[in-house]
């Protein structure tokens, strides 16, 4: 099974490494390494959690589009070891996704979790699936109103994780609420206890 590596160095992107002095590192890599061509556990379990994403995709002639798509955790599901899909919401109703892909299916996935610094890749190809109901309803998150047209069904050929360089750690607004409530627990908790430790003589150096 081809690797993430045998999909996306290019004859022209090798050059570019001999030039830059890195393709005789990766051709080592490339050679030993094992693809990781199916969806394992720890795969599963990042997706399952997965609150924001992108898709790539390009037109027959090669101009690239590149959308984000997101939504509670769920919007992105397993279907099995080699597949995932997600509901097409309604939007601006350009469907230039939707028009790539109808006349070249190769796409991508990128995940980037700011919380954790964690980014997968996964390369495959993609389609659109309008005339199924059950598979569209299925993928819906739960009570999020929303209204999907239609599925997106992508069919992973390889995928690879990046390292964190770089990355902005950032948390969700409703974690940084819930920080600041307990902030404020802690801060009111703080200052009565204060107020009892000044009551006490020897604490505020009183002599009786």
């Amino acid at each position: 099974m081809p690797s993430w590596m045998d999909i996306a160095f290019t004859p022209s992107v090798k050059a570019v490494q001999a030039l830059r002095g890195s393709r005789e590192a990766y051709a080592r890599k490339q050679a030993t390494g094992t693809a990781r061509t199916l969806i394992d556990d720890a795969l599963a379990g990042f997706v399952a959690e997965t609150r924001s994403f992108y898709l790539a995709t390009s037109s027959r002639d090669g101009q690239p589009y590149v959308q984000h798509r997101g939504g509670p955790p769920g919007v992105l599901r397993v279907l099995d070891e080699s597949t995932l899909a997600f509901a097409d919401f309604s939007g601006n109703r350009q469907y230039i996704t939707a028009g790539n892909l109808a006349e070249n299916p190769l796409a991508m996935i990128f995940i980037m979790d700011y919380r954790t610094k964690d980014r997968v890749k996964l390369w495959g190809t993609a389609e659109v699936v309008e005339n199924d109901p059950a598979l569209i309803d299925r993928l819906l998150p739960d009570s999020y109103q929303v209204r999907a047209e239609a599925a997106i069904v992508f069919h992973l050929a390889s995928w690879d994780t990046n390292c964190r360089q770089h990355i902005p750690q950032m948390i969700f607004a409703e974690e940084a609420a819930a920080f600041g409530q307990r902030i404020a627990v802690l801060e009111a908790e703080n200052a009565r206890l204060r107020g009892k430790l000044e009551k006490i003589p020897h604490a505020t150096g009183e002599t009786q």
